[in-house]
């Protein structure tokens, strides 16, 4: 086994070009399946991480979920409201009236969403997951929303500063519809599952309905005391108000188990999908390794030869061969392995900075033995044709091969 691994370090040592460019095929292969596959679960963490936040949330829309598509019904009235009020379980049920509405400010005007909700019912919708900007620390940019507020707001991110040539500041005005708001605050960025937040106005529902004359309820947000009745709240609130407006389908209720099962089951067919392209490059050093050993065993086809005409057995010359193809593809392996976290984590950085969005790799030490494993696995593989046309040679004619 010593004159093995030496012949071995030997023969990639003499050839140290066509070793290396061996090892970057197998390397580049390796770290795109690693990167992509890291930056994957970075992505289902941080999506399912806000989800579970909100994870005694029941969301209430009129719609119907058919075929992955959701289609909109009509409105809900405050008999539907007080119909879920009523259920056994649910902690607090909110009336969201929301429109896209005409908002103007100097000069400029952008159709935008504008929703009606109690403010006292912010903390049963939001949690604490949702603050003013510079909530975390330094100065508050404005306060909360307040019931005796008229013709104020508080509005997102997006809005006071995405949308608009001039960024909003608290105490700006803004004409919604025809009617000047006061900004009392603005909400920090939010971005992920939340970043709807971040395009909206709020307002009391007092002044949507008086002012806007929006009184059709939207959505209604249902808080349950139990996480584990979630599922039963949900199929109570759908019979209710179907029953409230004599329709089938006509209310559709989403807890946020159900949203975080449907989404495993997306992200697993994605992980599929980015292995699945990410292995074209392994299919292309699993090429490269094939033309690399054949075109040894006809440079060492005198050498192989010589071993033979001295003792050495077909089984000696396939080892020798399937290990030097087994190393090479081992340091392309770990090397890959490497690269790839480096590569996971720059994707996620360079996200973070475009998007502005939380996001870090997870590399997984699974998934690293696994890329090794891989490319040894491929290696071998792809080695074992060359490794046995070169067993297989008569000692007679290779030692006459010039």
């Amino acid at each position: 086994m010593n004159d093995f691994f030496s012949l071995v370090c030997r023969n990639i040592r003499e050839r140290k070009t066509r070793s290396a460019l061996t090892i970057l095929g197998i390397m580049v292969g390796v770290g795109a399946v690693i990167a992509l596959i890291s930056t994957g679960f970075g992505v289902q963490a941080a999506i399912m991480d806000q989800l579970i936040e909100m994870a005694d949330i029941v969301m209430v829309t009129p719609g119907a979920q058919e075929f992955g598509a959701f289609g909109a019904l009509g409105s809900f009235n405050d008999r539907d409201l007080e119909a879920v009020n009523s259920i056994i379980g649910v902690k607090d049920a909110v009336a969201m009236r929301s429109g896209i509405e005409g908002v103007e400010h100097r000069g400029e005007t952008f159709r935008l969403t504008v929703t009606g909700i109690n403010p006292r019912d912010t903390g049963a919708v939001f949690g604490k997951t949702i603050e003013r900007e510079g909530g975390g620390g330094g100065m508050s940019a404005g306060r909360d929303l307040r019931e005796n507020d008229k013709k104020a707001c508080e509005i997102g991110y997006s809005v006071a500063h995405d949308y608009f040539a001039d960024d909003i500041g608290v105490n700006d005005r803004l004409t919604i519809n025809g009617t000047k708001f006061r900004v009392v605050g603005i909400l920090e960025k939010q971005g992920g599952f939340r970043s709807e937040v971040d395009s909206t106005i709020y307002i009391t529902t007092r002044d949507a309905i008086s002012i806007l004359d929006n009184r059709d309820i939207s959505e209604i947000f249902v808080r349950v005391r139990e996480i584990d009745d979630a599922e039963r709240i949900a199929a109570e609130i759908e019979e209710r108000i179907n029953d409230n407006h004599k329709l089938d389908d006509f209310a559709y209720a989403m807890t946020m188990g159900s949203a975080i099962e449907q989404l495993e089951s997306v992200f697993g067919i994605m992980q599929v999908a980015l292995i699945a392209l990410s292995s074209i490059s392994l299919l292309v050093a699993a090429m490269v390794i094939m033309n690399t050993m054949l075109m040894a065993v006809m440079e060492r086809t005198h050498e192989i030869g010589v071993m033979k005409a001295i003792g050495a057995k077909n089984r000696n010359i396939l080892a020798l061969f399937l290990l030097e193809v087994g190393v090479i593809s081992l340091i392309g392996g770990i090397c890959g392995c490497i690269m790839g976290t480096v590569a996971a984590h720059s994707f996620s950085f360079g996200i973070q900075k475009a998007f502005d969005v939380e996001l870090r790799a997870i590399v997984k030490p699974e998934v690293l033995l696994a890329g090794v494993a891989v490319a040894v696995l491929v290696g071998v593989i792809s080695g074992l044709y060359p490794a046995l046309k070169a067993a297989r040679m008569s000692p007679v004619e290779a030692v006459r091969y010039e």
